[in-house]
């Protein structure tokens, strides 16, 4: 019931009328330095993302000073239907592919909340299969793109409810954020409100990154 409130007010945001951050558009620019590539969480309003992806590619551009930075907003559904995620993997892996091949210099900072959390542990190997708005995996990032991947920034990540995380190959550029309390991602959890905080993780999210870049 908790994490169906959760989702609800996530609903509620979707359609409410909010200020939106000073965002790029999603379509990357060929072949900058870094793109950010973010899915958005259930129902989130926003460029990137409302309350996780716009913050944060803010954020990039102050600490990534003196690179060229794009994003792409990761298309799927990113509702409640069976299929969301999993069109969000197949996205994701296809756009960052294209991306290495035609700019072989590019690196990319996966970004991630909520459901669009479980659309990047699919797309780098880790199922969500199981997890609140998950799915089996349908692609990953293959062995060659996995260098240009320079950073895995994860917000209210639902696997971690079960008890996973991010582990092999790409644990070292990930950061995972769960607030105490958050029902997505901590198993237990009662705290609605704090599914929907994690803007203030940005700035720690983007110091991160810069440091993986």
């Amino acid at each position: 019931m908790r994490i169906r409130s959760c989702l609800a007010a996530l609903s509620l945001l979707g359609g409410a009328s909010v200020a939106t951050l000073t965002a790029p558009s999603a379509s990357a620019v060929a072949c900058s330095d870094i793109e950010v590539v973010a899915a958005r969480g259930t129902f989130e309003p926003g460029t990137l993302g409302f309350i996780v992806g716009d913050p944060v590619y803010s954020a990039l551009q102050k600490k990534l000073t003196g690179k060229t930075l794009s994003s792409y907003k990761v298309n799927y559904p990113a509702d409640l239907s069976p299929t969301s995620a999993a069109r969000g993997n197949a996205d994701l892996v296809n756009h960052v592919n294209s991306q290495a091949s035609a700019c072989p210099n590019q690196r990319f900072i996966l970004v991630g909340y909520s459901q669009g959390a479980n659309v990047v542990d699919n797309s780098i190997g880790i199922s969500s299969a199981g997890a609140v708005v998950g799915s089996p995996i349908v692609a990953t990032l293959p062995a060659a793109v996995e260098p240009k991947v320079a950073a895995v920034l994860l917000f209210g990540n639902p696997i971690r409810a079960l008890g996973k995380s991010v582990t092999g190959t790409y644990q070292s550029r990930t950061i995972d954020f769960c607030a105490k309390g958050d029902p997505i991602c901590e198993n237990g959890g009662n705290d609605m409100g704090a599914h929907l905080g994690y803007t203030a993780d940005a700035d720690a999210a983007a110091a991160f990154a810069a440091g993986k870049v």
